[in-house]
């Protein structure tokens, strides 16, 4: 579904001159019949408009590498085995999510130390095979982890003291993998204050907003059309995605895997608009992705498993949306769904991000590696 917006007549660029082209060219020849006076001069005009579309150099926006101003110390980031997620409170605490020792650690604003402050377990209050965190507005936290193949969901204090849990229904149909990390179902989450934001597609649906006490109030966004129809397990993981609340109102929804897309709706749940994500960048890399995917079993039952082409996403206090591909680019876009930018990160290499998470204060932290990087410097 587009906007009237999207629906708009294009500006010329270079991902519309072909379009241009085959659309002057329709027009030519029905000028030749009705009016062949001045079919001659009319045909060499339209010629000439269509030789000079095709022939415009390409006004691709320019790859900013965005260096480093900062990261945790190193005797704190060797403290972890396999940091996925860096956040940081308005308290001005940092949050560290280690997947692989299945731990959150707490960071004091002046980076001096860290703390455990949820630990390895299978009971409440502790976590297990965990695969979604967000920090929320008020400091508090939410973990998505996997105790006795159950998805569950926990909120804690800022402190670590568990708040509320439960567990969602069913298993996801499909899993979107890197490596071993799960990308979609619960490692989707996303703190919104009062409520939790889940992608699950398989409910019909690409968003379910739950109450911090696991009571689904509302389902949000229609799912996309994949050409995988007659197969759901796939066409439900071309649908997983990951929401996003826009600090400026309403939500962002960010397709993981297959033709690359983003939604944006309003407070009500209401799409405003949709947008095709293209770049040079991608080209490539899209054109390589297979159209079949291995299945392997999970407990009765076998899943398909599929690679992204989004890795993570993230929206600034602007309003801006950063979608990081799996191919190490990453692309803003503004308000109005329009690419402005197009991104690299830089620590003691080249990074390929696992997490985007901006602080209030404008600055953008990033894992692997814990960095901080000042995303108004060009």
């Amino acid at each position: 579904m587009c906007s009237k917006r999207s629906a708009r007549l294009p500006h010329i660029d270079a991902g519309n001159h072909l379009w241009v082209a085959a659309r002057t060219e329709r027009r030519g020849p029905r000028r030749v019949r009705l009016r062949a006076g001045v079919a001659v001069g009319r045909v060499t005009a339209i010629t000439s408009i269509a030789i000079f579309v095709l022939t415009a150099p390409a006004t691709a926006l320019r790859i900013e590498l965005l260096r480093s101003v900062g990261s945790l110390p190193p005797h704190i980031v060797g403290l972890f085995e396999e940091a996925i997620d860096f956040e940081q409170a308005p308290s001005g605490v940092y949050y560290v999510f280690d997947r692989r020792a299945h731990s959150v650690y707490t960071i004091d604003p002046a980076r001096t130390g860290a703390r455990k402050a949820v630990d390895i377990g299978q009971e409440a209050g502790r976590i297990i095979q965990p695969a979604g965190f967000d920090v929320g507005p008020d400091g508090s936290f939410v973990v998505g982890d996997v105790p006795r193949a159950q998805q569950r969901v926990q909120t804690f204090s800022a402190t670590g003291d568990r708040l509320t849990g439960f567990f969602l229904p069913g298993e996801p149909a499909a899993r979107i993998t890197i490596g071993n990390q799960m990308l979609n179902g619960i490692s989707s989450i996303q703190h919104a204050g009062q409520t939790l934001l889940i992608s699950h597609p398989e409910s019909g649906a690409l968003i379910t907003e739950y109450s911090l006490s696991g009571y689904a109030r509302r389902s949000i966004g229609q799912l996309r059309q994949t050409g995988y129809e007659e197969e759901r397990d796939l066409h439900i993981a071309m649908n997983a995605g990951l929401p996003l609340v826009d600090p400026t109102g309403g939500y962002f929804y960010v397709f993981l895997a297959g033709r690359p897309i983003f939604r944006k709706y309003d407070a009500n749940g209401s799409l405003i608009f949709e947008r095709v994500i293209q770049g040079s960048e991608l080209d490539d890399f899209l054109a390589s992705q297979p159209t079949r995917w291995p299945r392997r079993k999970i407990e009765d039952r076998e899943v398909p498993f599929v690679n992204p082409v989004v890795r993570t996403a993230a929206v600034d206090p602007e309003g801006q949306l950063w979608i990081a591909f799996a191919n190490a680019y990453t692309y803003v876009f503004d308000a109005q769904g329009d690419k402005i930018r197009t991104v690299q990160f830089s620590g003691a290499g080249m990074i390929n991000p696992t997490s985007l998470s901006f602080t209030r204060g404008g600055r953008l932290l990033v894992t692997p590696g814990c960095y901080e990087f000042d995303p108004r410097s060009r």
